[in-house]
């Protein structure tokens, strides 16, 4: 399970009026919410301390109340052509990236797309830092804060490209669905921050939080889902896009029969 991003947090914390409220249709401020994340145990190696210590100053980017500077964020990353990659290059948002085996692996496939990765829980930012060491990526930034924050202070209006947010968190039980990060009020900031045609995509193996993430997404007026014209007999649900690999997790989970249902929106 160490693809897998983290859950989201216990904790219900107060947090100022979303600059959002005002265009969610007169909806009131969302005031209280939960976090994207919580807080795991988990030991650092070795290796991961060493790739903070040298991977970190390039790729790490630290938490600010202001819009990213996307252009100076990359400046240094190259296209697969090797040349600078200042302008044009598609941003991709991903929401908790577990160990980074899964980002990794889409960063390799995709080369000149941009991916700002945002995840708190330490040794897995490590990992991902080594895995860009050791596999020589440049399209990766890690905001090692929580994805919530980072939208509302850091992402301007429609400067996004895709947002990711594989295998959350689906809180089994009835009564803690609730906590569950994929909701209406998330789902809109998302899509305010999307570019017109850009993807909101959306993966899990449990069947009910399947289905809420495809009523959610369906209900907000600014997505369109993709699958509905292009594959209308897998009832609204896309099929694996070429870039997410299966895990470790994932294959084993096919193997013992269960299925894993990939969604796929798209801002109009």
């Amino acid at each position: 399970m160490s693809t897998l991003p983290p859950a989201a947090d216990l904790s219900v914390t107060e947090s100022p009026p979303m600059p959002d409220a005002a265009v969610m249709g007169g909806a009131k401020p969302f005031m209280r919410t939960i976090k994207s994340f919580v807080k795991r145990a988990g030991r650092t190696t070795t290796g991961q301390a060493k790739a903070f210590e040298e991977f970190g100053p390039k790729f790490l980017l630290p938490y600010q109340q202001g819009a990213i500077d996307f252009k100076a964020l990359y400046a240094d990353s190259t296209r697969a052509s090797g040349q600078n990659s200042l302008s044009n290059c598609p941003i991709v948002l991903e929401i908790g990236f577990g160990m980074g085996e899964a980002t990794a692996h889409i960063a390799a496939v995709l080369p000149d797309t941009h991916f700002l990765c945002c995840e708190v829980h330490e040794p897995g930012v490590g990992a991902l830092l080594k895995r860009i060491g050791e596999n020589k990526l440049t399209n990766i930034r890690i905001c090692a804060h929580d994805a919530v924050e980072v939208i509302d202070h850091m992402l301007p209006v429609q400067s996004l490209d895709g947002v990711h947010l594989f295998f959350p968190d689906p809180w089994h039980k009835t009564k803690h669905n609730k906590r569950r990060l994929i909701q209406s009020p998330l789902v809109a900031k998302l899509a305010r921050r999307l570019k017109v045609g850009g993807y909101l995509h959306c993966a899990t193996d449990w069947q009910p939080y399947a289905e809420q993430i495809l009523e959610v997404l369906s209900a907000e007026p600014l997505l369109k889902n993709r699958a509905l014209a292009t594959h209308p007999e897998l009832n609204g649900y896309a099929p694996k896009p070429h870039y997410r690999p299966l895990t470790k997790f994932e294959n084993r989970g096919i193997k013992l029969g269960h299925g894993v249902w990939d969604v796929v929106f798209e801002r109009i």
